[in-house]
């Protein structure tokens, strides 16, 4: 992967989890304000799913770095991608 490639990928990994950042606080605000619980839910769900999209790209990112990696031969390509799937999902 390119330097310009890795900064860009970082720097939308970074606005994203700014992005799920601003989501939580905005869920204790709703907590301090005693808001409805099911609105309070809604919004728990969403940065979740915000989480879980920026987590994927993650674990993207590392099997690209696994699988594009020229110094292992495949079968060590393919046990690191086993190990990867293992540890983190």
């Amino acid at each position: 992967m390119s330097e310009q490639t890795r900064a860009a990928h970082e720097d939308a990994m970074l606005k994203r989890l700014a992005r799920v950042e601003g989501q939580i606080r905005g869920i204790q605000a709703m907590i301090r304000r005693s808001e409805d619980c099911e609105a309070i839910a809604q919004q728990f769900a969403a940065a979740r799913k915000a989480l879980d999209k920026a987590y994927q790209e993650m674990l993207a990112c590392l099997l690209e770095e696994a699988v594009l990696d020229p110094e292992h031969d495949p079968g060590e390509t393919l046990a690191r991608v086993r190990a990867i799937f293992t540890k983190y999902t």
